[in-house]
């Protein structure tokens, strides 16, 4: 059982985001970086299956050289190895990215290594897109089930399971196949001591990919405003008691 998991280096969730003062990036100096996730379930996950049916686990990532640093981390949850697209700090477009994963894929496969699950969290932290993961699918001619919070590979084929209103949808998947799963498929673990020095030993295979020509164009990049907190002072001492107590009775507490 040979698994592929896709992740995104991305700002750390959380972190106050700063635009450049061109408005055409966001401005990382002073911001730490992780994957999201939705992404650290499939990394689990991915390490969970090859655990239970023997095969190998493969990380693979486009971006910076910087990127490695999540590649190490996801390695030292328990993935075997790891493929790095090597960018400069430009961000790629759905579609050039979707065309590099699946060179990448297509390489792995005229070497031998062909795989039977690929794992994308639904959507990156950062850009939000919710496109890449179909986009490979379509190209590589294999089914999808997109936001899962339950994944069993059993009998060559997988079980995916989605959240909905009124309960929960399953998919039914032949192997090959694509998923695409949220926060909450799994409690993924955090790397050990030992987990993160073998790390360090295990295989990065690099290469530099060259971009697709884009067919949109970045106008600016914009902040959403931030919500507004207000205060009202209803009085000093005891004279604001009366204030207070009307307060309450319009919230409907007192």
């Amino acid at each position: 059982m040979n698994v592929l998991v896709c992740v995104k280096r991305v700002p750390m969730t959380g972190g106050k985001i700063v635009l450049t003062s061109d408005e055409q990036a966001i401005a990382t100096q002073h911001l730490g970086f992780t994957i999201s996730p939705h992404e650290e379930c499939g990394v689990e996950e991915a390490v969970r299956i090859v655990e239970k049916e023997g095969g190998e686990s493969v990380v693979l990532t486009l971006g910076p050289p910087e990127a490695e640093e999540q590649l190490r981390d996801a390695m030292a949850l328990g993935i075997d190895r790891a493929i790095h697209l090597l960018t400069g700090s430009e961000e790629w477009d759905p579609q050039a990215t979707t065309k590099a994963i699946v060179d990448a894929i297509e390489a792995e496969r005229a070497s031998g290594v062909d795989f039977d699950l690929i794992f994308f969290g639904n959507e990156s932290a950062d850009s939000g897109g919710y496109q890449v993961g179909i986009r490979v699918a379509h190209a590589l001619g294999r089914p999808i089930a997109t936001g899962l919070k339950g994944v069993l590979v059993e009998g060559g084929r997988v079980r995916c399971e989605q959240e909905v209103a009124s309960g929960r949808d399953v998919f039914d998947l032949p192997l090959p196949a694509l998923v695409s799963v949220k926060e909450g498929l799994n409690f993924p673990r955090y790397p050990s001591v030992p987990g993160r020095m073998r790390a360090q030993r295990k295989p990065v295979a690099s290469s530099s990919p060259s971009p697709k020509p884009a067919r949109l164009a970045k106008v600016r990049l914009v902040s959403p405003p931030g919500e507004r907190k207000e205060a009202e002072i209803l009085g000093h001492g005891a004279g604001a008691a009366s204030r207070v107590v009307k307060v309450l009775q319009r919230i409907g507490v007192a």
